[in-house]
């Protein structure tokens, strides 16, 4: 048997790879592509068609060498609880933002600047953040703050974009899981606004155990934005997953997948159809100003039932069936339609936001009079993006594609015309989830890139193990077509991101001194007489010592200090350097100690020295050619 000869195919008549045959990093396009809206193997290209579209693509995305990037983007960091920073079209990783996690290369969740941020989560060792989004000002980014949220330990956190670290950090009360997060666009982002989950009891103490019981139920969260609390929370029936909010600034939308408040599959499947809950945020406000809500156990947050009791609607909610166990929640550029996207249904469900004022009023009859089409696309629609020209983008994560379709072409089918409304199926590698365009989430979208964020990369990468990279791939949408250009292996499942123009996000280069990042620090020197920018010295109160030091390449400002045994050591850095790029770093041998200061930062970090003896410490981050000769030694002495 294995001498007897193969049967010819496709692959072996091109002299392609399998992994070529399946599209790898090659421009696909709908009829001119290797795969295609007909799926794999429906037009197999000669070698020479093949090369001359792996050229045409890589002059559409290749960024040379000291050329930027025209967009840049923000992508969650899954389950490593981080956000990274890539330029688009190249995708090159530019950065990581630590937010959730422990980062020993900027000592974030180790300096105490960064646990001040944390709070109390800061005990919390992992993150699962999914949803970054950029705060606006009348429908368009300003460039101020990317919000994120953490569904493993029910947190929210604020970055500032112009230094590119979190700023604010809270834990949201009397809930689960924050999953969906958006933000309010008009007239400028006043409100986050952040799905918990799960349903649970109320109180949660061990009790009550039904979800079933008329106290079980889960929260839809309105942050303040500048002060980081939360404003107020909406009850609401069933597992929320994601939201939008609207062009007007007095709604938003949410999923519901689980309107069975089952705790198992087949219970949370068991419905047809689920729910689209929309919320009116002036109402929810007015009833709040009012005085109409409760508060719960010992949180101080103002909440409001927005559960519909029978056919009675609560003032400030309305509850829109769909089809079914929708998923992503996805506001069209345009500000016409809230799309929710079936998952279990081969359909997404656009509802018109012009019809709402009328449904809360009570002159529409059957909330399914908001619905304004509901096209049928392919299996697994999760979530939609947009191109400002009028088209929708869905991925259909059973199919493994992303479909193009045209929205006002959608709504006059479901009117009954005969018309084509989906204009390309584009295979991608593989089940994808999240997409997201250039700007579309803003008013300016542009339709000119196309980001596919796939679960799975099978054999798309060399093999790594059991743990297999993700695939974020790049497709070009700025034609008729829709044409893949790039594959980028990922980690541990990045999940969604965010593109924004490079104009639009405006980082400092160096630090500024009076930046209230460090603040806290600055008081406390200030409390012990010290200037940061000159002063070298040690400070000792009882068995609490503080170190302040200058760093300036390639030396530290105290190149040895005395301590005892079980003091507790607070070492404060200021880099005097101001000189861009010159970071410097501090760690402390065997201590679980380090931490990064940038040009004109102060940084501190405080742990108790344990181990008798000399331990030295040395610059972590490469800043001179005498980087090696950057160190310092702490003496501990016996207790």
């Amino acid at each position: 048997m294995s001498n007897s000869k193969k049967p010819e195919n496709e692959v072996e008549k091109t002299g392609l790879s399998r992994r070529g045959f399946l599209g790898a990093t090659a421009m696909t396009g709908a009829g001119a592509a290797l795969v295609g809206a007909a799926g794999l193997g429906s037009a197999v290209m000669s070698r020479e068609s093949w090369a001359a579209a792996v050229k045409d693509a890589k002059l559409k995305y290749h960024v040379a060498p000291g050329e930027l990037d025209d967009y840049i983007g923000f992508w969650s960091g899954g389950h490593q609880g981080e956000v990274r920073v890539l330029g688009i079209p190249s995708m090159r990783e530019l950065m990581r933002i630590p937010v959730f996690n422990v980062d020993s290369a900027t000592g974030w969740g180790i300096t105490n600047e960064s646990r001040a941020i944390m709070g109390e989560s800061a005990k919390f060792l992992n993150g699962d953040c999914h949803h970054p989004h950029i705060s606006m000002t009348d429908g368009k980014y300003d460039g101020k703050y990317v919000f994120i949220n953490d569904k493993a330990n029910t947190r929210v956190a604020r970055i500032r974009l112009d230094i590119m670290k979190c700023d604010k950090m809270i834990t949201i009360p009397n809930c689960q899981a924050i999953h969906g997060l958006r933000l309010q666009k008009v007239p400028y982002t006043k409100y986050v606004f952040a799905n918990a989950e799960f349903v649970i009891p109320h109180p949660n103490d061990g009790k009550i155990f039904d979800l079933q019981h008329e106290n079980s139920y889960t929260m839809y969260n309105v942050i303040d934005a500048e002060k980081m609390e939360v404003a107020f929370q909406i009850i609401v029936d069933g597992n929320l997953d994601n939201t939008d909010a609207d062009y007007t600034g007095r709604f938003t939308a949410a999923t519901c997948y689980n309107s069975e408040k089952a705790y198992d599959l087949g219970g949370m499947m068991r419905n047809e159809r689920d729910w689209v809950v929309v919320f009116d945020i002036h109402a929810a406000e007015k009833a709040v100003k009012a005085g109409k809500f409760i508060t719960l156990g010992d949180s101080k947050v103002p909440v409001l039932d927005g559960r519909k009791k029978g056919d009675q609607d609560s003032e400030f909610t309305r509850y829109i069936p769909v089809p079914k166990n929708p998923h992503g929640c996805n506001t069209s550029s345009d500000g016409r339609y809230f799309i929710a996207n079936g998952k279990l249904s081969p359909t997404v469900s656009m509802i018109e936001i012009a019809k709402l004022p009328d449904l809360f009023a009570g002159k529409l009859k059957d909330p399914r009079d908001t619905i304004a089409a509901e096209p049928e696309l392919g299996l697994g629609p999760l979530h939609t993006t947009f191109d400002g020209r009028g088209n929708a983008y869905t991925t259909l994560f059973i199919d493994s594609q992303v479909v193009k379709w045209n929205m006002a072409d959608a709504v006059r089918a479901y009117k009954g015309e005969k018309v084509n409304y989906i204009k390309q199926k584009l295979d991608v590698h593989y089940q994808p989830g999240h997409i997201h365009a250039s700007l579309c989430e803003t008013s300016e979208a542009d339709g000119q890139w196309l980001i596919a964020l796939c679960k799975f990369s099978k054999d798309r990468f060399l093999q790594v193990g059991p743990l297999h990279p993700e695939n974020d791939q790049l497709i070009d949408i700025s034609g008729e077509e829709m044409k893949l250009v790039h594959d980028g292996p990922t980690y541990a499942e990045p999940h969604d991101c965010i593109l924004a123009r490079r104009d639009q996000i405006k980082p400092k280069k160096i630090w500024e001194r009076n930046d209230p990042f460090f603040a806290g620090t600055t008081a406390m020197a200030k409390k012990d007489g010290i200037n940061l920018e000159t002063d070298n010295k040690v400070i000792r109160d009882g068995n609490k010592v503080r170190v302040y030091m200058t760093s300036m390449a390639p030396s530290y400002g105290v190149q040895e200090f005395t301590v005892k045994q079980g003091d507790e050591v607070t070492v404060v850095i200021t880099n005097i350097d101001q000189i861009e790029d010159v970071s410097h770093g501090f760690v402390m041998v065997n201590h679980g100690v380090s931490m990064e200061i940038s040009p004109q930062q102060t940084a501190s970090v405080t742990f108790v020295a344990d181990k008798p003896g000399l331990h030295w410490y040395y610059c972590s981050w490469f800043c001179h050619a005498l980087h090696m000769e950057m160190v310092g030694r702490m003496l501990v002495e016996p207790a």
